[in-house]
């Protein structure tokens, strides 16, 4: 028994094993670093510097925008949680997490800007939920929006929050 079995039966809701096309058993990746298998609801990954950990839902479809595993984010570091709030959804990733809320969607945070919001104590701090995506115009000034506010990175600040002003 592999451990995308064994994670398979400890969250039987994931449903079973799926066939896109490309067979329903667990198979290798293409960075040759892990594997993974697709369900009826969510797919389960697994690298030896992870573990086996599941994806699901709209969090999922963001993650395979990403590349999945061979891109940015690599492979999972957790399960799928639920944020203190109550609302909010989560995977963390060994580059960046993707946040998701009913009404934000899923975004990706990763790098300066993910460390900078994880110190500020991710979405319950003033700035909340992202909702886009790590963006910019170059490569040498980025910067993630939030529900109330940004944090913008560049090379000479680092990263910096700025709250967004209301304006009436």
């Amino acid at each position: 028994m592999t451990a995308i079995d064994e994670k398979w039966a400890q969250i039987q809701w994931i449903g079973p094993p799926f066939d896109a096309g490309a067979g329903s058993g667990e198979g290798p990746n293409p960075d040759g670093r892990g594997s993974s298998r697709d369900f009826a609801n969510g797919s389960i990954y697994w690298s030896s510097g992870t573990g086996a950990h599941e994806v699901h839902g709209d969090i999922r479809l963001k993650y395979a925008q990403l590349r999945g595993s061979s891109g940015f984010l690599g492979y999972p570091a957790t399960d799928e949680l639920g944020c203190p709030d109550g609302v909010g959804r989560f995977n963390h990733f060994e580059g960046g997490s993707i946040y998701w809320t009913p009404q934000t969607g899923s975004h990706e945070v990763h790098g300066a800007i993910r460390d900078k919001w994880a110190s500020m104590g991710w979405e319950t701090c003033y700035l909340g939920y992202p909702v886009s995506d790590e963006m910019g115009p170059s490569p040498d000034q980025r910067v993630s929006r939030f529900q109330h506010g940004d944090i913008i990175w560049s090379p000479q600040a680092g990263a910096v929050d700025r709250h967004s002003q209301t304006i009436d």
